[in-house]
């Protein structure tokens, strides 16, 4: 199945031709900043199935192993790019074609997240960085 999205704009755009490999909301603190909402999904694809379609977005350094991109003609968030994962692309839920064709698998840095937000699923949380992938991110968040 191929995947498609892109940002606000029009001016970048993706295709992933194999379907995800996962996904997870964050409640982190960085992704409430870089997404001005209360938490973040990422799909994550395969890098080798992945592509840009004309350019691709501006990055910015958001940790020592983190980048984030974005649209540098609207500003949509796109992706993150960790040096860990090097093996995926994680763009945003928000910025596919079709979001309702991809779930979450879980939810990370519930120790940051917002204490008003309640949201009533039966996916694993866990107070930091999930099992399933690795991360750099306790060291730098801790």
């Amino acid at each position: 199945m191929t995947w498609t999205g892109g940002c606000l704009c029009g001016a970048v755009r993706y295709e992933a031709e194999a379907d995800p490999m996962r996904a997870v909301i964050c409640h982190c603190v960085t992704c409430r900043r870089v997404s001005g909402a209360p938490m973040m999904c990422f799909v994550h694809f395969p890098a080798e199935a992945f592509r840009w379609l004309g350019s691709p977005p501006k990055r910015y350094r958001s940790s020592p192993s983190a980048e984030r991109g974005f649209c540098p003609q609207c500003g949509s968030t796109l992706s993150m790019h960790e040096s860990v994962l090097g093996d995926r692309v994680q763009v945003a839920l928000g910025s596919l074609d079709h979001p309702e064709r991809a779930g979450p698998d879980d939810h990370v840095w519930t120790k940051q997240q917002l204490p008003w937000l309640h949201i009533e699923d039966d996916l694993p949380r866990f107070p930091t960085i999930s099992a399933a992938v690795p991360s750099r991110a306790v060291e730098e968040r801790s």
